[in-house]
């Protein structure tokens, strides 16, 4: 890339571009072992309006050929570098490469309107010889003249004039003083004009039907001609008979005369007619394991009926033959084109492409092409065509072609295995109901081969068994229906098993998420002066100090001052109230809002009713979610990031050392406000070293320095919480829209399910319903009694029911006299209460959020006791 870059940028046919588009750049290998450069143009072109600049007919442009006698033909070389980018528009052609982006100055292979552009050219350059002793089409030009003398200096001439023009041709592909040229589909000698051998070849070179099978293909191929050739089913009369499976398949001297008969019938008028660039050309092609076959055809103005303008057959190599079936089909298409290129480049009108496969008629859509489709790619850009899909059934003209070189005989399959080394055979019931049920919806053979189609019926059945047998164990998409394919198909699959996996509770309830979380960042509302906005904390676990083992932590949401408070444990709600009059109201006035965490302080009726006589919101945060309150959280990271620096060698001290962590912090410069806690909340910075600048002159000079501040924080935290919301938003995805009475999982990361191990516990619990949408990414759901949990959650905690509701719970058993009863699944733990004991257990039909501990005298199944008490007995002695 780094070459052809330098290459090009030194010749001048590219140059850096800062054009707003970019096409996709990349290198494909050729068959000697170079590379070419391919540039997807697919989006210019369809937005590019058609230049309708006309390309020569075939009926005027043999005209003035009928004296002529020898011919000349040359091959431009590197036609369409030869022209250049229109001035002001050479930033349409930018591509992107990893070496920077870039734009053409010239011409090349893939635009739209490439070929009328350089059909222009060339009249131009020639416009004088045209129809006089010179033909062009695109970049074939043909000299003809009655006599050698002539001839000589007519290619003289012409040579000299592309001279002239800087357009130069490629001589090993010219040929000179020629008494017969092959033009354009048409074979030119002395002044007549015939039909090219090799458009009818397909069909005069088809071998003799040497089995029932080939016979059968080579009438089905005529049955679409039979209505255009006289006295048809007289004519196969012979070869009908042939068919029957009651007689013997006996070639005859009268059927090889017929054969060959109807073969001459299918190669000449009325079946074919002449190409007309002017009519829509349909190209019909087929690819089987041997061989390709093609037919192109247009609708006859004399009839209106779709006559064939060529035909075309080949056999594949033997590394041709290995391609899948989807490139071996893509190759057809590509020898049809190269075939009758002459024809189809620059066609008036898009050329439609009829093939059995229906993955081709999304090509021009595809995302992402094999290494030998990328190759192919930049040849069909030169073309204007619509891929269709029509199934094999309907696909016989190019089919039969395509099968000429095909074998009847059964090829014995190889050994892999001798029989001695297989002890048995493993059978699965799917298999048998998918080949019931196809009796009623047969195979329609438009499916890989070697595959068995999986009619409507059985296809839950396939899926269910696919993903939750024992040997499978609920895998994800790509591995379920990578299961599937192994042997089965149906056009629809990818849709079904998406559909079913998202539905299957078992994965849902269980397997952890591997997506962003859910539920893009919401900044809390930016306050307008310093201490309106508090936000609180406790910092736990600290070694003792003085007596303290913890730490109250006060942060202001406005200017990021703190104040740290050493306390000897916990404090209650009163006790958490008293330091904030202490420590806080007396020195800063009482705020509009206190955040803090869902910590048993601040969820009493003491705490809110203490807020509600100061006039104080009091906000919390959703269940463990301690996002919310960020910034007390970072500011308790800080504090301890500080405590370890100076109190690693003597941690007991590090109540003594509080005060300074609280002063450093405070007069370190905040990245939030770029001011320090102490100018934004004071209005100066305490000094470190003694100052000689003079004092404020005047109160209102403070007063309005300080009003001055507040603005430009308010600013600086406006536009730090809308980058913080950027930067988070890029590791977020948005939460899904979640509605009342909604089943929702709730994730277990931070709730303990009783009586399960962690490692196996359910990563989603649930499903529970929605009670009330409270904000864009907070949400309350209904919890049973026994989650004693707040039921406030975030939304990246939650995922929603994908299917439609789930199943209810059984209801309870009702019993012969009337009352309600549940059944017991499974016994899970013990304990001793008073002088009973007590069973956790699971109910019949409800997860583990629904598990209980109920008396021994529920439990009427007494073999559940049992088998419990010989598991932990088991257990016991194991260890």
């Amino acid at each position: 890339m780094s070459d052809y870059i330098s290459e090009s940028l030194k010749s001048g046919i590219i140059r850096p571009s800062t054009s707003p588009l970019g096409a996709g750049f990349f290198f494909v290998s050729k068959k000697d072992g170079s590379l070419r450069p391919c540039i997807d143009y697919c989006g210019l072109n369809q937005i590019t309006i058609k230049n309708k600049y006309p390309l020569p007919l075939l009926s005027s442009t043999f005209k003035p050929v009928n004296d002529a006698s020898i011919f000349t033909k040359l091959d431009m070389r590197n036609a369409y570098h030869l022209v250049r980018i229109r001035e002001g528009d050479e930033w349409k052609t930018a591509f992107k490469t990893p070496l920077g982006h870039f734009e053409y100055l010239v011409m090349l292979f893939g635009l739209t309107n490439a070929p009328a552009v350089f059909q222009s050219l060339v009249n131009s350059v020639l416009g004088d010889y045209i129809n006089k002793f010179v033909t062009v089409y695109l970049d074939d030009i043909l000299i003809f003249s009655k006599n050698l003398t002539d001839h000589r200096q007519h290619v003289r001439a012409v040579l000299q004039r592309l001279l002239q023009n800087r357009l130069y041709v490629k001589a090993e592909k010219c040929e000179f003083h020629l008494p017969s040229v092959k033009f354009l589909g048409f074979v030119l000698e002395n002044g007549k004009l015939r039909t090219d051998p090799d458009k009818i070849a397909a069909v005069l070179s088809w071998p003799t039907p040497t089995t029932r099978k080939q016979l059968q293909r080579f009438l089905g191929f005529g049955n679409f001609y039979r209505r255009f050739i006289r006295d048809y089913s007289r004519i196969a009369v012979p070869l009908t008979q042939l068919t029957s499976i009651k007689r013997q398949f006996l070639w005859t001297k009268e059927a090889d005369q017929m054969f060959l008969t109807l073969k001459e019938r299918f190669a000449h008028a009325p079946i074919l007619t002449h190409p007309d660039p002017s009519v829509p050309f349909t190209l019909e092609v087929d690819a089987s394991d041997t061989g390709v076959g093609a037919v192109l055809s247009q609708v006859s103005s004399s009839d209106q009926c779709l006559h064939p303008c060529a035909f075309y057959s080949c056999r594949l190599s033997p590394a041709e033959q290995n391609y899948d079936v989807g490139d071996r089909e893509l190759l057809a298409v590509k020898l049809a084109l190269e075939e009758w290129r002459h024809w189809l480049e620059g066609a008036e009108h898009p050329i439609t492409i009829w093939t059995d496969h229906k993955n081709l008629s999304y090509l021009k859509q595809a995302k992402r092409l094999n290494p030998r489709q990328s190759r192919w790619s930049l040849f069909f850009s030169r073309f204007n065509f619509t891929n269709s899909y029509r199934p094999g059934s309907k696909n016989v003209k190019p089919d039969a072609l395509s099968r000429q070189y095909a074998s009847d005989r059964e090829v014995e399959p190889s050994t892999i295995l001798p029989a001695s080394c297989i002890v048995g055979s493993i059978a699965w019931d799917i298999t048998n109901k998918v080949l019931e049920a196809q009796q009623q919806e047969p195979d329609p053979g438009t499916g890989p081969p070697n595959k068995v189609f999986v009619p409507t019926s059985t296809r839950g059945a396939l899926i269910h068994w696919a993903h939750t047998a024992k040997f499978s164990i609920h895998p994800g998409l790509g591995r379920t229906i990578s299961l599937i394919r192994r042997t089965f198909w149906w056009p629809s699959m990818y849709r079904d098993v998406k559909e079913y996996i998202s539905a299957c509770q078992v994965s849902a309830r269980h397997k952890s998420s591997n997506q962003r979380p859910q539920g893009l960042l919401q900044p809390l509302p930016v306050p307008h002066r310093p201490w309106s906005h508090i936000a609180l904390d406790f910092v736990t676990g600290l070694p003792l100090s003085k007596g303290f083992t913890v730490s109250l932590t006060i942060v202001d949401r406005f200017s990021k001052a703190c104040h740290l408070v050493p306390l000897k444990s916990l404090p209650s709600s009163t006790e958490t109230a008293n330091l904030l009059v202490k420590h806080l109201f007396r020195l800063h006035g009482l705020p509009s809002e206190i955040l803090s965490d869902r910590g048993p302080q601040f969820i009493s009726r003491v705490w809110s009713d203490f807020a509600n006589h100061l006039g104080a919101k009091v906000s919390l945060n959703s269940g463990f979610h301690p996002q919310t309150n960020g910034q007390v959280e970072h500011m308790n990271q800080e504090l301890e990031a500080m405590l370890r620096c100076i109190c690693s060698s003597n941690p007991a001290g590090w109540s003594a050392q509080l005060p300074w962590v609280e002063y450093g912090h405070n007069s370190h410069t905040s990245s939030s406000t770029d001011q320090s806690p102490f100018e934004v909340s004071l209005g100066y910075q305490p000094p470190l070293f003694p100052s000689d600048s003079a004092s404020s002159t005047s109160v209102p000079q403070f007063l309005r320095r300080a009003r001055r501040t507040w603005t430009q924080t308010c600013a600086a935290l406006q536009r730090t919480a809308e980058r913080n919301r950027r930067i988070a938003d890029r590791h977020r995805r948005p939460a899904p829209t979640y509605t009342s009475g909604q089943l929702i999982w709730l994730s277990s990361r931070d709730i303990k399910v009783r009586g399960s191990c962690r490692k196996f516990s359910p990563r989603f619990l649930g499903p529970f319903p929605v009670a009330e949408v409270l904000g864009p990414v907070s949400v309350r759901l209904e919890l049973p009694p026994s989650l004693r949990v707040h039921p406030v959650f975030h939304v990246s905690l939650l995922k929603p029911v994908v299917s439609s509701p789930p199943d209810a719970p059984p209801p309870p058993v009702r019993l012969a006299d009337g009352s309600i009863g549940y059944r017991v699944r499974r016994i899970l733990d013990v304990r001793s209460r008073g002088r009973g004991r007590q069973f956790l257990v699971d109910w019949e039909g409800y997860g583990p959020e629904h598990r209980q501990w109920i008396p021994s005298s529920w439990i009427e199944d007494a073999s559940l006791i049992e088998d419990f008490e010989a598991s932990c007995a088991s257990s016991s002695s194991a260890s």
